[in-house]
């Protein structure tokens, strides 16, 4: 059984649409308990990152989502999610992140053009990591202002007026910037492996 956490701030019903679709089973809950006996579980996030820090912290999530991801069963961040991974975000100076990975993201600079980065762009990605194994496709869906420039555990990377890194991984846990329950054929396949996923991690 798959949890979808709820802070208040992500496209909850869009991601348990997209794993109904794929007759995975899943729920939306903001229960520590409920987090905690889940098989896999996905942190979606929609919005500014200090905010959800915020609400992270007033629903007490914030431990178990630290422990919970770290404990070796998979955990899938989605755009903010994969933010919230991380140690923290320009976008909210001196606020920590969950800390499972080191990096801080940062904010497109203005020679990209349109910021935020809206649309689809395609990913060159780690081909033995399960996460992307046989993708009917490359082309993603994303929306965002701040992204991960440093290679710390990517395992994918795309262009948008230069190099950025739009998932990264370590174990059973991963972090995705762009939206694959939005993403079309390509996007469900990479939830389907998720859902499947027991084996060797990247």
């Amino acid at each position: 059984m798959i949890a979808i956490v709820d802070y208040g701030m992500g496209n909850l019903h869009s991601v348990e649409k997209a794993f109904a679709h794929l007759g995975a089973p899943s729920f939306i809950t903001d229960r520590a308990d409920e987090i905690e006996r889940a098989g896999h579980v996905v942190l979606p996030g929609v919005g500014a990152f200090g905010d959800a820090c915020d609400r992270l912290r007033e629903k007490g999530l914030t431990e178990i989502l630290a422990r919970r991801a770290g404990d070796g069963r998979p955990f899938l961040g989605i755009c903010l999610g994969m933010q919230l991974l991380f140690a923290g975000s320009e976008e909210a100076p001196g606020v920590p992140g969950l800390g499972l990975f080191p990096g801080v993201f940062q904010k497109f600079p203005e020679t990209v053009g349109k910021v935020p980065h809206m649309g689809w762009n395609s990913l060159t990605y780690d081909p033995d990591c399960p996460l992307f194994a046989d993708l009917p496709g490359t082309e993603m869906y994303f929306v965002h202002s701040f992204a991960l420039f440093e290679r710390t555990h990517a395992v994918a990377e795309t262009d948008y007026g230069g190099v950025f890194y739009p998932a990264a991984g370590r174990g059973r846990l991963y972090g995705v910037q762009f939206h694959p329950e939005k993403s079309g054929r390509a996007g469900l396949a990479l939830l389907r492996n998720f859902a499947r996923w027991e084996g060797t991690p990247c």
